[in-house]
């Protein structure tokens, strides 16, 4: 059975620039909840979003991973530092 760690490292391998946090919520190894951010997300719908994640795990859902209930969120690019003055 999958540990949460693994699931949470192979979603970051994945998914590019990806950040998961995943609990297993009954403590049986086969029921996780999952958050998932990702700039990857830009543009998709819920849905295409929650496939991105679910394709990592292919046929295991359903299998090995009876569940998966998850949460994603559209990572927001980080913000440029405004340069500073040099001093003349």
């Amino acid at each position: 059975m999958p540990s949460a760690e693994e699931l949470k490292q192979r979603i970051e391998t994945a998914i590019p620039g990806a950040r998961a946090e995943v609990e297993d919520y009954t403590g049986g190894g086969d029921h996780f909840r999952a958050t998932v951010t990702a700039e990857a997300f830009a543009g998709r719908s819920r849905i295409e979003q929650h496939r991105l994640v679910y394709d990592v795990f292919g046929a295991e859902i359903g299998g090995p991973i009876h569940a998966l209930s998850l949460k994603t969120q559209i990572a927001q690019p980080a913000q440029a530092q405004p340069a500073q003055a040099m001093p003349s």
